[in-house]
């Protein structure tokens, strides 16, 4: 089967849903770890030459991933991600934000409601995303940041990451 290494976008009629998807050439639990365990999640969460940090993370109902990308100049964009549900190897759901260097929640800035569904597609892994927004607005302003393109570019950092394992 010929993998297109591409991640996909489109946005629903009410223009507060992005959805996103992409494969993975990888069984779902490698990518699914890749997902949820900080010390992976650094290695390419963030688009280069950015770089993630973790500060701290509970993958667990309830728990939250506190990190900061920093930029080559040294500039950071802290974020939480706090975990609504998890249904291992196969799903999560979180709302994602930005926030201070405290974890305050910065609330001039847009929340995202991301769902992921991991499904196996052979020896690959299929990965939708389904991302809400308060409103149309709020969705363009995260597409004007560049979110398509650094998704995309950190995904390719997944690929990378994925070959090395």
């Amino acid at each position: 089967m010929m993998l297109t290494k591409e991640t996909i976008y489109s946005k629903d009629a009410s223009g507060k849903k992005l959805k996103v998807e992409r494969v993975f050439d990888a069984p779902v639990e490698q990518v699914w770890k890749a997902w949820t365990q900080s010390d992976l999640l650094d290695q390419w969460w963030a688009p280069k030459p950015w770089k993630a940090n973790t500060k701290s993370m509970d993958f667990r109902e309830g728990g939250k991933w506190l990190y900061y990308m920093e930029g080559p100049d040294g500039s950071r964009h802290h974020c939480i991600l706090n975990y609504k549900t998890i249904v291992p190897n196969k799903s999560f759901r979180g709302v994602d934000g930005f926030t201070d260097e405290n974890g305050v929640l910065n609330t001039e800035m847009p929340s995202m409601d991301w769902t992921c569904v991991f499904n196996a597609v052979g020896d690959t892994t299929r990965i939708e995303m389904e991302i809400i927004f308060a409103s149309e607005a709020d969705l363009e302003r995260i597409v004007e940041m560049g979110f398509k393109e650094g998704f995309a570019a950190a995904h390719t950092n997944l690929d990378e990451l994925l070959a090395k394992q």
